[in-house]
């Protein structure tokens, strides 16, 4: 089921033989179970035990642990990997005044450990030493089944965290499941207070899930869970912007998160600035990413008629830090609305056929050259160095000579 030859899981099976060796409880918990069971490689290897933090600590050695969790009963083991592994005390939570955490924790068992997580699928344990699956919620059974299902109420799992309704949406949505009806109609009810969790919590959940394969069916989920019209406000009412969403969310290949919230916003909204201003305060976007899904919307008709524009008029833009998402964002609003693809493809040829030195060749001429020349510094040597660059890509002149030559008649024109 894992493949322990993998750095971080064999790190994950080391703390589990030493704590099992010193008289105590100890599995691997929560995701890493449930895409080790699927088969998929899990990207976390967690540890849940009943050695209490201290005692994790004592083991372990406080130089090799990190106390970055311990309120919550979370030790990090230090190992061979570049991440430590997440050593967490079995535990059940008390009360979530503020919707996103518990206000305290009790250290307690296995059983009960499970049964505070939000889904059952994130609700199994696994023993790697005597190879046994521990399933105290019946997640294996909604692994065969495919179902995203709450564990126990799902209006009590909910409430303790709002972000847990985003999660179901991302699980479904990348996994491929359903959601069962009751946990659907719990969200449905409760979708307008997803917003007590912060930005960036919401960010970090909406970019998991446009930044996958899943992306077109995650949007149809959080449409159909009334999740959508809070965390996207004005990007879907009604039908066909839906259904033009989900189009464009699947036509970027590969997945890509800017490029998918770009090409949704650039069809969908009547001012795509104002959305992507909007979007960036509610979700926490980074500038980094601001400015890939500000880029793609921007360049969006000029890529498209690439191959009819003169080289000096594309070249810069395949020279832009987000040159990957500005096509990728491009080429979903072809295939989506079935434009042609020649302006994409021509970009593409030329990125993939001509070496670095062809596509963006030094300059001809510099500033320094032209004072070389005679010529006085002043305003006009940016727009003349333009001109000169433009012909320079365009293949209209190949030397400096001749790079000289067009200034020296563009400044002696009357």
């Amino acid at each position: 089921m894992f493949d322990f030859s993998i750095t971080s899981a064999s790190d994950a099976l080391a703390v589990i033989r030493r704590l099992q060796s010193a008289g105590f409880v100890a599995y691997l918990a929560g995701g890493c179970v449930r895409d080790g069971l699927l088969g998929r490689p899990p990207k976390d290897f967690d540890v849940a035990t009943n050695a209490s933090p201290e005692t994790v600590r004592q083991i372990f050695g406080h130089r090799r642990t990190l106390a970055f969790g311990a309120s919550f009963g979370v030790i990090g083991v230090l190992g061979t990997a570049k991440e430590p592994t997440e050593v967490a005390t079995f535990r059940s939570d008390g009360t979530y005044s503020d919707g996103r955490r518990p206000d305290h924790v009790h250290f307690g068992s296995a059983e009960q450990d499970a049964l505070r997580r939000d889904y059952t699928i994130n609700g199994l344990f696994y023993d790697p030493v005597e190879d046994r699956v521990i399933d105290f919620v019946d997640g294996r059974a909604d692994l065969a089944n495919r179902v995203v299902r709450a564990i126990g109420d799902p209006y009590l799992r909910i409430a303790e965290d709002k972000l847990r309704m985003l999660r179901a949406v991302r699980f479904a949505a990348t996994l491929g499941f359903s959601i069962d009806h009751v946990t659907t109609d719990a969200i449905r009810r409760l979708a307008d207070q997803v917003i007590v969790t912060s930005g960036e919590r919401i960010g970090a959940e909406v970019q998991r899930m446009l930044g996958n394969r899943g992306a077109p069916i995650a949007i149809e989920l959080l449409a159909d869970t009334h999740l959508l019209a809070v965390i996207w406000p004005g990007i879907c009412g009604d039908f066909p912007s839906l259904e033009r969403a989900v189009r464009l969310a699947g036509a970027v290949q590969p997945p890509d998160f800017a490029a998918c919230v770009a090409a949704i916003v650039a069809a969908n909204a009547q001012q795509p600035a104002e959305m992507v201003e909007q979007l960036s305060s509610l979700w926490k976007l980074s500038c980094d990413q601001r400015d890939a899904i500000d880029q793609a919307i921007r360049h969006r008709d000029m890529i498209l008629a690439a191959d009819a524009k003169p080289w000096s008029v594309i070249q810069p833009l395949l020279m832009l830090q987000h040159r990957d998402t500005i096509l990728a964002a491009a080429q979903a609003w072809a295939v989506a609305g079935q434009f042609p693809l020649g302006g994409v493809d021509f970009c593409r040829n030329r990125i993939a056929n001509w070496p670095a030195d062809r596509i963006d060749p030094a300059p001809l001429l510099t500033g320094q050259d032209l004072i070389a020349r005679g010529h006085k510094p002043g305003p006009a040597f940016k727009p003349l160095l333009g001109v000169v660059r433009a012909a320079q890509l365009d293949g209209e002149i190949e030397s400096q000579a001749e790079a000289l030559e067009m200034v020296d008649r563009m400044i002696d024109r009357p």
